[in-house]
């Protein structure tokens, strides 16, 4: 399990456990905020194909689908 502080996601490296599509590595390109400033959900691009998705942040704890850094 990744321990986390979700404040400091915007613009870190993650790679795919299990890659789909030749999709290996991730980045976070945008974080997104409740009212108080609390962080929800990210938005995750891929970097080779460039697509996004949106995903609660703490998805990236789930040491079965994500590593930190480029690996």
């Amino acid at each position: 399990m990744n321990r986390l502080n979700p404040r400091k996601l915007l613009l870190s490296k993650w790679t795919a456990a299990h890659p789909l599509h030749r999709e290996k590595h991730f980045l976070v390109t945008e974080l997104f905020r409740d009212e108080e400033g609390t962080v929800l959900e990210i938005e995750l691009q891929a970097v080779l194909t460039k697509r996004s998705e949106r995903l609660a942040w703490q998805a990236l704890q789930d040491g079965e689908r994500w590593l930190m850094g480029w690996k």
